[in-house]
């Protein structure tokens, strides 16, 4: 079962979405509600791990410290061997 939703977008999404549609034999519409699916699919996501992430937060399980401070000086450029030259 679909519904029809009306949207508003620029003149450049507009143009976007028939070039790509034009591309890939799709149509217009199909461009639009695929896109809405994956923003949907990843706004989802996301707002599922951050509230995982508030549940282990209010229920103290943190990274102490020590042990963050341990990353970042494992991640540091310095530590990493890269070059720091551009």
């Amino acid at each position: 079962m679909s519904s029809v939703l009306t949207v508003r977008v620029t003149d450049e999404m507009k143009y976007q979405m028939d070039s790509l549609a034009g591309v890939t034999g799709r149509t217009r519409s199909w461009i639009a509600a695929e896109a809405i699916k994956q923003y949907l699919e990843t706004e989802s996501w996301q707002i599922g791990e951050i509230k995982k992430a508030l549940v282990e937060a209010d229920a103290g399980e943190f990274v102490s410290e020590e042990e963050m401070e341990q990353v970042f000086n494992k991640l540091a450029p310095e530590n990493r061997g890269g070059s720091n030259a551009d």
